[in-house]
């Protein structure tokens, strides 16, 4: 499934959004919306253009005036203590509010189990369970190619969810994502981002960004959404 996020530097946001609403893990009940075709204005000083092709669904409000863009890799330390210390924060203060949404990019290029966890959450998308999925790996995340992100490990998971096992262990087992998290990464490379987690913030109304490198601290986060508020 196709999911479009051009960014570009004066253009008029365009979206159309299917929306779906369904339990995070944990019981975190949060609106989910695919974005496609949505353009997000960046400062008019950038010349560049990127576009996004494969990104995760919105999670919270298509309307939210703030996006939160993550470039990740499931296999990433510092992305895994973002998830645990300063993720659920924002979404019970902003995105819970329609303040803010969030969107997920693949930057899987950490170790070799990297590319195929990225690809296994595009698998549970199918299912309408990415960021349940999402969820699930940063709390199964044991370091770097040791084994907790196997294929089969990846497989168990999908039990843990109660997902169609079939269909999800032929996606995974096709390959099917493989492209689009390769594309992904190439997107990533186009805008310069090489570390992760990497993240940028777009504000629509009056299109504005702002990068934050790393897993700073929720203040950081704070100070820069409520600027944008």
């Amino acid at each position: 499934m196709n999911k479009l996020i051009p960014i570009i530097i004066s253009g008029i946001v365009v979206a159309l959004i299917v929306g779906v609403v369904f339990p995070s893990y944990y019981a975190q009940v949060v609106e989910i919306q695919e974005l496609r075709d949505k353009n997000i204005a960046m400062k008019k000083a950038d010349r560049s253009i990127l576009s996004l092709e494969y990104a995760s669904p919105i999670l919270g409000s298509a309307e939210a005036q703030v996006s939160i863009v993550e470039f990740g890799d499931y296999q990433c330390e510092m992305c895994h203590s973002w998830f645990h210390n300063t993720r659920g924060t924002i979404i019970d203060n902003y995105v819970d509010t329609g303040k803010v949404n969030i969107v997920f990019v693949d930057l899987a290029f950490l170790g070799s189990d990297s590319p195929i966890a990225a690809q296994a959450t595009h698998c549970a998308d199918d299912q309408g369970k990415f960021w349940e999925y999402h969820s699930i790996l940063y709390y199964k995340q044991e370091g770097i190619d040791n084994g907790w992100a196997s294929k089969n490990m990846l497989k168990e998971y999908a039990n843990e969810l109660k997902l169609d096992f079939d269909q999800f262990a032929i996606c995974i087992d096709s390959a099917k994502y493989a492209k689009n998290v390769q594309d992904s990464y190439n997107d990533a490379v186009k805008m310069k981002v090489s570390s992760t987690p990497t993240f940028y913030l777009f504000d629509h109304e009056n299109g504005m960004v702002e990068k934050i490198s790393g897993a700073q601290p929720l203040s950081v986060f704070v100070k820069t959404i409520n600027s944008m508020l």
